[in-house]
């Protein structure tokens, strides 16, 4: 059965506006934060993999998928080149990102911060991820 969850994703710097949840489609409702990173990487790994699949043709861009992109702070193509992304080490690096501080991560206005203490859902739960530190790259 599966379970969606709505996902805010921030990092440090300049954001205008507000940010609107994302939802992240997983196999099952998650019961500790371990459980919703691995989740939420599977489903970004899963979308990653499908897209590699597809026609190599390079997409175009409407006014509307530009505008939308900005406001997120990067336009592309969504185009990437290199083998597909590999489950078990993207969780890996999740997990390890989480424990070196790279993220912090919320539910509503609730810190989470071990992996396998319960998450505190209530009925209106929505997940924010923040960057805390700018990355190169």
């Amino acid at each position: 059965m599966a379970y969606i969850v709505y996902v805010k994703m921030k990092k440090l710097g300049r954001q205008r506006g507000a940010i609107e949840p994302v939802p992240f489609q997983l196999d099952k409702k998650p019961d500790v934060l371990f459980d919703l990173l691995a989740g939420l990487t599977e489903a970004g790994v899963k979308d990653y993999n499908e897209r590699k699949e597809e026609s190599q043709l390079l997409p175009f861009l409407t006014k509307e998928e530009i505008k939308a992109q900005s406001e997120r702070g990067k336009v592309s193509f969504g185009v990437h080149n290199g083998a597909k992304a590999d489950l078990e080490e993207a969780v890996k690096h999740t997990i390890q990102s989480f424990l070196d501080g790279i993220y912090r991560v919320f539910a509503s206005d609730e810190e989470l911060t071990d992996l396998y203490a319960k998450i505190p859902w209530k009925e209106d739960t929505v997940f924010t991820l923040i960057r805390l530190t700018m990355l190169s790259g």
